[in-house]
């Protein structure tokens, strides 16, 4: 199993030398990032990630999120097109039609049954083509813990916490979290990010040392969730999104430290160093 020694650190001259697509012309060329989740008392989580998409460098942004909340979302965010989903977790052929188009697609921000996210990430996922980029986050990652065959896209990363691993290993991942990366990268063939610790299965492996104690903060996952699709949405492959996403993720709020503190800034603060912290690595 990887061990912290194996991993290769994340700095800005490991980013700089893998820099990241800067794709010309107009939106499209930036791609299409679709994020489905948002439950009818946690729909900041979806624009909290589709904003951060857009700041990441996505071209265009759709969002599904459930019925009641999808036209005071729409306002919130005026870039994006936003459809409702249904209280039973079943996803219209509205939202399987812009799963099919979309170039990636982040499941899970928000959502808070497992049930309902299964149906909806079947039937969102299986609507989408093999070679679209996926990022699943949240309750997405507890479905694909009871089944695993949910995930048939091999351009995937998967954004775990400390308690979403556990439910993918079926165990606590212990202190080893370069290790448990590894493992469940190998289980899922889908990049890794956990934690600070990046892995892609059967290969290199990364460690992202400059997050704070700020980032344990409401919604800061949703906003690396976002990271990662927008950058996906540039070109990105999947290992170098999860790898530039941690570091983002992680500056963003060191950039915010000195204004709020180690632990007093927001998640949607973060949203908006986003694009200022990619272009100065």
């Amino acid at each position: 199993m990887t061990s912290r020694s194996e991993e290769r650190v994340v700095t800005p001259a490991l980013l700089r030398e893998w820099a990241l697509p800067d794709p010309d012309g107009d939106k499209e060329s930036r791609g299409t990032v679709l994020v489905v989740g948002g439950a009818r008392w946690t729909p900041g989580a979806v624009l909290l990630a589709g904003v951060a998409a857009l700041r990441a460098g996505a071209g265009r942004l759709q969002l599904a999120v459930a019925a009641e909340s999808a036209v005071a979302l729409s306002i919130a965010v005026p870039e994006a097109k936003v459809v409702g989903l249904p209280p039973d977790g079943d996803a219209p052929d509205e939202v399987a039609s812009l799963a099919e188009q979309a170039d990636v697609i982040a499941l899970g921000p928000g959502l808070d049954d497992i049930e309902h996210t299964t149906r909806l990430m079947r039937a969102v996922l299986g609507a989408a083509g093999d070679g679209t980029s996926v990022v699943l986050d949240a309750y997405a990652l507890g479905a694909l813990s009871k089944d695993a065959g949910l995930l048939r896209q091999s351009r995937a990363v998967l954004t775990p916490n400390l308690i979403e691993a556990g439910h993918l290993l079926g165990r606590d991942p212990g202190d080893d979290l370069a290790a448990a990366a590894r493992e469940l990268a190998d289980r899922h063939k889908a990049v890794v990010s956990l934690y600070g610790h990046i892995a892609e299965p059967g290969g290199s492996a990364w460690r992202e040392e400059s997050g704070d104690a700020g980032l344990g903060t409401s919604g800061s996952g949703d906003v690396r969730a976002g990271i990662v699709a927008g950058l996906l949405a540039r070109g990105a492959e999947p290992a170098q999104a999860a790898c530039w996403a941690a570091y983002v993720h992680a500056m963003s709020g060191r950039r915010l430290a000195p204004r709020y503190g180690r632990i007093g800034f927001l998640a949607r603060e973060l949203v908006d160093e986003v694009a200022a912290t990619i272009a100065t690595v």
